[in-house]
Order: C-alpha cells, then sequence, then structure tokens
C-alpha cells in the first residue's frame, strides 16, 4: 500500500484560511545555483496568460519572504498531454492541470503520493470555469442552450477528449445537460452522438480549437471554457457573442506538487508555496482577471458580477468522481472511443 503523504502543505496553507478560504519558459534545462531554486509548472494550454503574470510575482514573493531566488519555468499544452509527458520523464515539479483526473494519473504512476487532493483547501483546486460557447457575430443559428447545438446545420468545434482536459469537460457538459436534467444515460448518449457527428475535427487542446474557430474561420460554434471566451473578447479579438448555458458543469482546476520529482531535486519548500500561492488573493486576483472564476470567496465576492450567472451547476461528483468517469468515459473502447468509431 502506498504511503499517504505528510500534511506539510496543509501547514503552509493555513494562512490562506485566515484570508477566507476555508478550505514560461521550456522544460528543465539544468540545476539551480546555489543558493537559489528552480522549479518547472506544467499546465494547460489556456492558463499561460495568467501564469505569465503570476510567476514572477510569486518569484518576488519567494525572494521579499526567504532571501532566495527562485526559478519558475513553465511547460503548456493539453491537459491529458501533459501528464503523459511527466508520466513519461518530464521533471516537473509542481502539476496545474485542467481536472483532478489528470493528476490522478500521475498519482497511479507513482509520482504524486496519495492524499494530494487533501493538501488545500477545497481539494487543492484553484480556479473554477464554466463550459461556454463562442458563436459567430449575431449568433446566426441561435444557439443559446445545450439542446441548440443538436441542430444537424450547427457544426460544432471542440478539442480531442483523449488529449484536452476542456475537451473532457466539454464533453461531461454535454452529456449531463441531459442526465442532470431529468434524462437517462441512453438519452444522454442519442445526444452526444448526434452533437459530436457534427464536429469535423479534434485539435488536441482547447486553444488549438479557439485557433481553429477563430482563425481558421471553422464551425458555427466553439464549445470552450468560459475564461477562454472571455479573454478572446477582452484582448479585442473578437466581438462575438458568449453564450454560458445556465445549466453547466463546474470545471474544477487543481495543483499538486510531484512529490517524487521535488524530492530528487531537493525543492520541495518552494514546490509547495507556489502551490499555496495559487489559491492566495494576489495570484487569485490575478486569474480573475484572466477570465477564470477565482476559489477565494473574498476575490470572487468582488469580481462575481463579471461572469454569467449559473442556475444550475452539476460537478463531476454527479458522475461518480473522475475515477469512475475514466473508467466509463474516456478509458480504452468507452464510451467516448464507442461514439467516436460509430460517428466517423
Amino acid at each position: 500500500m502506498a504511503a499517504v503523504r505528510p500534511r506539510r502543505l496543509s501547514v503552509l496553507a493555513a494562512g490562506l484560511i485566515a484570508l477566507g478560504l476555508s478550505g514560461c519558459g521550456s522544460p528543465r534545462t539544468g540545476t539551480a545555483g546555489k543558493g537559489s531554486e528552480e522549479l518547472l509548472l506544467v499546465s494547460y494550454a489556456v492558463t499561460k496568460n495568467a501564469y505569465d503574470r503570476i510567476l514572477p510575482r510569486f518569484s518576488a514573493d519567494w525572494k521579499a519572504r526567504t532571501g532566495q531566488d527562485v526559478r519558475v519555468r513553465a511547460s503548456y499544452g493539453g491537459s491529458g498531454s501533459q501528464a503523459r509527458a511527466v508520466i513519461d520523464g518530464l521533471e516537473a515539479d509542481v502539476a496545474a492541470l485542467a481536472l483532478a483526473g489528470d493528476v490522478f494519473k500521475l498519482e497511479k504512476a507513482g509520482l504524486i503520493k496519495p492524499g494530494w487532493q487533501k493538501e488545500l483547501p477545497l481539494d487543492s483546486t484553484v480556479t473554477h470555469s464554466a463550459v461556454a460557447f463562442l458563436t459567430r457575430p449575431g449568433n446566426p443559428k441561435a444557439i443559446k442552450t445545450w439542446a441548440d447545438l443538436n441542430n444537424p446545420r450547427v457544426q460544432v468545434v471542440t478539442a480531442n477528449p483523449k488529449t484536452s482536459g476542456g475537451a473532457r469537460w466539454n464533453f461531461l457538459g454535454l452529456w449531463g445537460s441531459v442526465s442532470q436534467t431529468g434524462g437517462n444515460d441512453a438519452a444522454a448518449r442519442r445526444f452526444v452522438s448526434s452533437v459530436y457527428q457534427r464536429v469535423d475535427n479534434l485539435p488536441k487542446d482547447a486553444r488549438e480549437a479557439s485557433d481553429a474557430f477563430l482563425q481558421r474561420g471553422q464551425g458555427d460554434v466553439l464549445l470552450t471554457y468560459e475564461n477562454e471566451a472571455i479573454l478572446a473578447r477582452s484582448r479585442g479579438d473578437v466581438d462575438n457573442p458568449v453564450v454560458v448555458p445556465s445549466v453547466n458543469i463546474l470545471i474544477e482546476a487543481p495543483v499538486a506538487v510531484i512529490d517524487k520529482n521535488v524530492d530528487k531535486h531537493g525543492n520541495r519548500k518552494a514546490a509547495e508555496a507556489l502551490a499555496v500561492y495559487l489559491q492566495g488573493p494576489e495570484a487569485q486576483r490575478i486569474f480573475a482577471e484572466e477570465g477564470f472564476r477565482p476559489v477565494n470567496p473574498s476575490i470572487w465576492k468582488d469580481v462575481e458580477g463579471r461572469f454569467a450567472k449559473v442556475s444550475t451547476w452539476f460537478s463531476v461528483q454527479d458522475f461518480g468522481g473522475w475515477q469512475k468517469v475514466d473508467r466509463t468515459f474516456f478509458a480504452r473502447n468507452g464510451l467516448w472511443d464507442q461514439l467516436f468509431r460509430s460517428g466517423r
């Protein structure tokens, strides 16, 4: 039986509770110099803008508190692809991925000790989001609800659930829009199958899906993270309508220290401090400015007016948790494979 990790990170997180929480570069190329630390963060594609701002501030905070320099590099890609890269040997120190299911893969591979979710409040979640629809200007296909995607005239753009965490959230949003509103699994399967039959291709991550829709003109509607849709509008790339369905899945993105690697590198304290920092007010405010829903209650209270109202949330726990979800939907010969084969 694997040893459960010690609760050192929980002690570091105590300061966050007092604040209202009850609860960029290339991969590593060498060791840090004497008197300094080096960390490698792996994250999913659409977080880059946020971490480009957060990581330098963490480094400055660490320097002010410890007198030590810390260099934080980052690697971005589809969440599933990032997890696979770490399992295959990418020596990342901290994983901030799109879903807990991908972190559990690292645990299963022996890289992270059991109990990582309880190291920080809120099951170590650092951001929330929702699935959003980005439509063409004027929303000519009148897409307002999940059901409106089940239309032969509507071409849908979404990433590949095998490589993209965002695409898995999209899949669960589609499925849950039926199964969590009174429909049975058979009805959910028919609906999801119908929608995916009108997906022309499957980009490897959410950012590539956005590029396919926005830059290459593919499709009538993009299924994406709410934060990605907000970012596209805020930076002036598009004036496309953003629809956030009022029945939605609560997207929970976690952080975890990769035990095997930090013990090898001798940088556990800095890695744990980074994980704690991501739930702190400074990082949470930046996440909010980049379109993510902050998990820090005080920051959320300040910014909730910027985000669409969702009347009914469902979560991965309504599907039995990530281990059941992966077995049922995304494992080899799971429902995704079955639907993909039948629809192609």
